[in-house]
């Protein structure tokens, strides 16, 4: 090969940072998060079944899809490792709701984020229009995991 070879690499990535990181099944516990057949979700109810014949305890957990709500399960070996994903919270202020159901938030060094759109829980929503429509200011927090991102609470601050 000759040093005047030209490389091109298409890297679609961001700085290699994983969505997920492994954990022993058998220290995840209730409340923790968790992926099951490729969603994240937050772990409701975790029961342990003793070694049986050909060793391996078993975890059973009952999660909850942090995006969506839909309940799901799975059983894994206590000793196997199963991935867990990387869950933030971060607080917008709202400054605007356009009529096609995005969102306009303002982050905390002065930009705009304008790419989500409101939850899907209609309680939540009715209490961001409620509250934007009668000029209140409010601040949201937004969870993402996994690429996704949504609103899941609402703080009232005051009025504008």
């Amino acid at each position: 090969m000759s040093d005047s070879e030209e490389h091109h690499f298409e890297s679609k990535a961001d700085a290699g940072a994983s969505k997920t990181y492994p954990q022993q099944a058998g220290t995840v516990r209730k409340n923790g998060f968790l992926v099951i057949k490729g969603r994240p979700c937050k772990v409701v109810e975790v029961s342990t079944s003793k070694t049986g014949k050909h060793g391996h305890a078993k975890c059973h957990f009952v999660a909850i899809d942090i995006f969506n709500g839909k309940k799901l399960e799975d059983i894994v070996p206590s000793s196997h490792n199963c991935d867990i994903p990387h869950v933030n919270r971060t607080e917008y202020q709202l400054i605007d709701i356009s009529e096609d159901g995005f969102v306009s938030l303002l982050t905390s060094d002065g930009n705009t984020k304008d790419d989500l759109r409101l939850p899907t829980d209609e309680t939540l929503v009715a209490q961001i229009k409620e509250g934007f429509e009668s000029g209140k200011d409010l601040v949201v927090t937004v969870q993402s995991a996994m690429g996704e991102e949504q609103i899941c609470a609402l703080k009232d601050i005051g009025p504008k």
